[in-house]
This record gives C-alpha cells, sequence and structure tokens, in this order.
C-alpha cells in the first residue's frame, strides 16, 4: 500500500471515529426517552392521576356558563355535581343506583356506570312493582358496554328516559339516555361527550388499542342509528379527549335526536 493511500485511510478512520460514540449516543437518548415516556403512560394509568404536561390553554372548569362554540370544560367523574349543589362539595354514587320515584310511575337512576352493572339494574327494574314507565339519569358515566347493554334493555321495554332540573348526564350516560322511548331534557340539565377507552386491557392507554377503539367506535355509531340518534354527534366525542366534556346544546341535542325538534 502506498504511503498516501495508508494515510487516505488513516484520516478516514480519524473522521469516523469520532462519530460512532455520537450514533450511540443518540440511539441511547431517545430509546431512553421512549422507555421513560412508556413508564408514564403505565403509571398514568394505574393512578388515574398524572397526566403527561399539557401545552396550551386548559378547558374551563366544568361549572363555568356554557356558550355556543364554548361547550368544552374539563371533566373527572368523581366531582361531577349533584343536583342544584356546588361541586366539589357532593360526589354520585361510584355504581348504579336504583331508587323508586313518584310513588313507583317512575325510577332514578343515579351514580357512575360500571361493569355488570346493566344486568343487576335490570334485574332490579323487572322486580319493581309497579312497573315505572320513566327513568330519570344522573350519571357522570363510565362502563360503554354496560350502557349499550342497559340501553337496549330500557327500549325493549318501553320505558322513557328523562334528566330532572340540573341533572347530569355525561360520558356514556347519553347511550342510557337515547335507550328511551321517549327523551326528555329540562333546560338546566346537562348532557356530554368525549372519547372513551374500549377493551379490557387497563395497562394500556386506549390510543395504543387501535383495533379495540374502532370496533367499540364502530358499536357505539350503530347502536345511535338503532335507537333514531344521529351518529354525527361522535363527531364532537372524537375530538374531546376523556379527562374534557363536550356539552350539547338545547339545539344539538334537538337536531341529533336526543329530544323532540320544536314544534
Amino acid at each position: 500500500m502506498s504511503d498516501s493511500a495508508a494515510s487516505e485511510n488513516a484520516a478516514s478512520d480519524s473522521d469516523s471515529a469520532p462519530r460512532k460514540p455520537v450514533v450511540g449516543r443518540v440511539l441511547m437518548g431517545v430509546l431512553i426517552f421512549q422507555l421513560g415516556l412508556a413508564v408514564l403512560l403505565f403509571w398514568g394509568d394505574l393512578g388515574d392521576g398524572l397526566r403527561l404536561p399539557g401545552f396550551g390553554p386548559k378547558a374551563p372548569e366544568l361549572t363555568e356558563p356554557i356558550r355556543p362554540g364554548d361547550q368544552t370544560r374539563r371533566f373527572r367523574p368523581d366531582r361531577a355535581p349533584n343536583p342544584g349543589q356546588p361541586m366539589p362539595d357532593t360526589a354520585l354514587p361510584d355504581r348504579l343506583i336504583l331508587t323508586p320515584v313518584s310513588g313507583g310511575r317512575a325510577a332514578l337512576l343515579e351514580g357512575a356506570i360500571t361493569e355488570g352493572d346493566a344486568q343487576r339494574i335490570a334485574k332490579q327494574l323487572a322486580d319493581l312493582s309497579p312497573q315505572p314507565q320513566e327513568i330519570f339519569l344522573n350519571s357522570p358515566g363510565g362502563s360503554v358496554q354496560d350502557a349499550l347493554e342497559l340501553g337496549r334493555y330500557l327500549r325493549r321495554e318501553g320505558l322513557n328516559t328523562a334528566l330532572r332540573e340540573g341533572d347530569v348526564c355525561y360520558s356514556a350516560c347519553p347511550y342510557l339516555l337515547a335507550g328511551g322511548a321517549s327523551r326528555r331534557v329540562p333546560e338546566t340539565g346537562s348532557v356530554g361527550v368525549h372519547q372513551h377507552y374500549f377493551g379490557e386491557s387497563t395497562i394500556l392507554p386506549a390510543f395504543v388499542a387501535v383495533e379495540d377503539i374502532q370496533r367499540g367506535q364502530g358499536e357505539v355509531m350503530r347502536y345511535l342509528a338503532q335507537m333514531g340518534i344521529d351518529p354525527l354527534v361522535m363527531q364532537h366525542a372524537l375530538v374531546t379527549p376523556p379527562d374534557e366534556i363536550y356539552v350539547l346544546l338545547p339545539d344539538e341535542l334537538r337536531r341529533y335526536g336526543f329530544i323532540p325538534a320544536e314544534k
């Protein structure tokens, strides 16, 4: 090998030598970042309290007035208000509670919708005497599958659904509302939608489970269509994260078919 060729090879080696540690450090940094992000998501999903840092303005509190074009509010199911009472001093039950009201002509379903509530509440309703004709709802939401199952039961039994003055119906609760043979929402009632978690995994965040999300959203939209609700209401749900709620205005409740159109 000539002296010039050897000199060129030495120069080439000296140029590439420092690059390998640099590339290695970059790859290691990316790996550490990904592991750290995974830990944050895992811990946040288990703890239900840790969030990744947000950017930009946060949604206003749920207690602030709702106006057209300003309908997204911060949301925590455990801080949804009881009728006519301030937040966060009171809380709804952590599972659905069925209470006959109006002398048995109606019943109140109040609290979060938890796994197994559909079958439990359906059995309780079937055992009531006299049978109620209307079901009042006051719920921050919860299990989508149970809401769909119980909503179908309400429709099969020909039961009407309604909110009382000041009641809330958020997250999966509007699917119970949709199940009513007829539906009423007073001016002071509040109905809101947002994204849901689908699937049984509590380890991975919902946006990772693409198949579960697509299947779940498809089932929800099919259910809404069967109940006579315009599935386009889901356009608001799909763009509203689970820690926020999009509150539907009375005009939107009429437009999507939750309540009758004004005559």
